[in-house]
């Protein structure tokens, strides 16, 4: 069971490296770059350790490198 300093309910914030990412504040998510959605962090698998961003989906990976706008 994790104690309630290891994950808060609010946003984290996390610094993402090449194959895994070290949370820097706790918290429940964070937010996508292209998309502005919540991602739980037991669900996060795309970022960039060059722009320091996660994203959603591949989509709003490939949003990000065209340079779309999300719908």
């Amino acid at each position: 069971m994790m104690n309630r300093h290891e994950r808060s309910g609010g946003e984290a914030v996390v610094q993402y490296l090449d194959s895994n990412l070290r949370v820097i504040k706790p918290g429940a998510f964070v937010r996508c770059a292209v998309t502005g959605e919540a991602i739980p962090l037991d669900e996060l698998k795309y970022w960039s350790v060059e722009l320091q961003e996660a994203y959603a989906s591949p989509e709003a990976v490939m949003m990000r490198i065209t340079g779309q706008k999300a719908p």
